[in-house]
């Protein structure tokens, strides 16, 4: 399944997803720092969706309630099973 999440409250702007059954198959991150981002998004491919979140869910960036590992992990709450 391929998917795009709107994120707020951090420099990036989207984040296209794709997933195949409980597992995040890829993540690209639009805006944001992107060297950081890049890595991120290499470390979550192909890890469960529940471990994902369990791991980046709360992630604050300086004195910004959320981040973009958190905005990623709202993003696949929101497909959870």
């Amino acid at each position: 399944m391929k998917f795009s999440f709107q994120t707020s409250g951090t420099c990036s702007s989207s984040i296209d997803i794709e997933t195949a059954g409980d597992t995040l198959t890829s993540v690209t991150f639009h805006g944001g720092c992107d060297g950081n981002l890049k890595g991120i998004s290499k470390l979550v491919a192909n890890q469960p969706i529940q471990q994902i979140i369990h791991q980046l869910e709360g992630i604050k960036c300086g004195k910004k309630s959320t981040s973009c590992p958190d905005q990623l992990a709202r993003a696949l709450k929101g497909i959870a099973h």
